[in-house]
């Protein structure tokens, strides 16, 4: 699997604020991007919207608008859960990216973001799924590690699909084998399932006495 640096883009150097709007404006008719980094004197001071070029005067230089810039930025040293949060914050579909000594270096496009995503074990290798839900102070990550491991599962990745004041709801995929011991490990930990599966011999149980229950009824 490649890192996430291997996914930086150089083609595009940002534009200057010495430049004019009409320059931002031929760039963003031609790209479908939202923003796009600018630099002054070599150094990066914000990006400029689509939406603010293109309503602007194409005769007026870039720089005397930078105090509607948005200033978003990552580090080439991020990891790409939090690159990825930075395109959600910033509702960008571009990332400028600076070294340690801010410093600009480049950009990420979501979508190369997105197919890093894609390319990582939670998605790419063959598994189940499983969603849990447990009471907001309730829950552990190492507990949940320990119900998959103990009852012969391998844990492929998990995170917190959902959360509120009261209750957590925990997204989980792991190897296929052993699901149906996996689930039942949960609830004795009193996780509750609210995803569906075919391995769980609880709920065909309950559906086994439900029928039995309405024979007898019906009888």
């Amino acid at each position: 699997m490649h890192n996430l640096i291997d996914y930086i883009n150089f083609d595009i150097k940002p534009l200057k604020t010495s430049q004019k709007m009409a320059e931002a404006q031929d760039l963003f008719s031609e790209l479908p991007y939202t923003h796009f980094p600018v630099s002054e004197n070599g150094i990066y001071v914000g990006c400029i919207t689509s939406e603010d070029a293109l309503s602007i005067d194409e005769a007026s230089v870039i720089g005397d608008n930078k105090f509607n810039f948005d200033r978003f930025f990552v580090r080439n040293s991020m990891i790409w859960l939090d690159v990825l949060e930075g395109f959600g914050k910033n509702d960008c579909n571009i990332m400028p990216v600076l070294n340690e000594k801010n410093t600009y270096i480049g950009y990420y496009e979501l979508k190369d973001v997105l197919k890093f995503f894609q390319e990582s074990p939670f998605l790419k290798e063959e598994g189940g799924i499983i969603v849990v839900q447990k009471p907001k102070l309730d829950y552990s990550i190492s507990q949940i590690t320990q119900i998959v491991e103990g009852n012969g599962g391998k844990l492929l990745g998990l995170f917190i699909s959902n959360i509120n004041e009261n209750r957590v709801e925990i997204t989980i995929k792991i190897s296929q084998s052993y699901m149906n011991e996996i689930i039942q490990g949960f609830r004795r930990y009193d996780y509750e399932i609210i995803s569906e599966h075919q391995e769980d011999s609880y709920l065909e149980n309950l559906k086994e006495r439900s029928d039995y229950l309405d024979k007898y009824l019906n009888m």
